[in-house]
């Protein structure tokens, strides 16, 4: 049976068309399936496991009503997806990076933002969002004062990301060896770059992968691992 992946989708109730694909999506790509693997992204923005919303109640239905193992990754845009919304829809956090084993062999996961590290600006805000303190400082404010700094966060991100080139805001191609020789693998997959593709490596002289998962957004899309068969696929976003 096969595993699958999806990474950024950016959730939000301003993209009912991204939503209602996601719904169909787990109706007719994750019954068959053994495994559903979310990278992160997977929200837009995620204030706290305490921000009782309509739309976020539905999305954790949906989750919910998955019956296979499932699995979810923080993002650099949800990184506060915690305990209660784990207990809430069934899923287990998955630190990043983690290895999992599909058929016995072993294969990487990462958010994909860590190995951006030519983008320095990025890798400071990084460092600073994922310290549990300035987390627990964040959760103790209102949810009206951590939608405020949502904003002004991604309104910033923005304007300097028009400055930045494009290489600097992928990964960094020696990062991602170093890391896929400290985990031994020969198969990395990944999201975070919306720059879906399936790349060929030599890893010290042995054949190996990096995929990317793509973001939604015109199309979705979803990698499908079975036995050797990679399958990385896209599907129009219907409006």
């Amino acid at each position: 049976m096969s595993h699958l992946f999806i990474s950024d989708l950016h959730l939000g109730e301003d993209r009912r068309d991204i939503t209602d694909s996601f719904l169909n999506f787990l109706e007719e790509e994750v019954p068959g399936a053994e495994k559903l693997y979310i990278l992160g992204d997977f929200f837009e923005i995620w204030l706290g496991d305490d921000h009782d919303t309509p739309f976020n109640q539905e999305i954790i239905a949906a989750l919910k009503a998955i019956t296979i193992p499932k699995f979810i990754m923080h993002g650099n845009r949800d990184f506060l997806l915690g305990e209660e919304f784990c207990r809430q829809t069934g899923f287990e956090l998955l630190p990043d990076p983690s290895v999992i084993d599909i058929d016995g062999k072993p294969v990487l996961l990462m958010h994909g933002d860590s190995l951006c590290t030519l983008d320095l600006e990025y890798m400071a805000v990084r460092k600073m969002l994922r310290n549990p303190d300035v987390q627990k400082d964040l959760l103790s404010k209102s949810i009206e004062e951590r939608a405020a700094i949502a904003k002004g966060a991604r309104t910033e991100s923005k304007a300097n990301n028009r400055e930045k080139a494009s290489d600097i805001m992928d990964v960094t191609p020696e990062e991602v060896e170093k890391a896929m020789i400290k985990h031994g693998v020969q198969l990395f997959v990944h999201g975070h770059t919306h720059r879906p593709a399936i790349h060929d490596l030599d890893l010290s002289g042995k054949f190996a992968q990096r995929i990317v998962l793509g973001d939604w957004d015109e199309l979705g899309w979803y990698l499908k691992l079975e036995g050797n068969n990679q399958d990385l696929t896209s599907f129009p976003i219907q409006k």
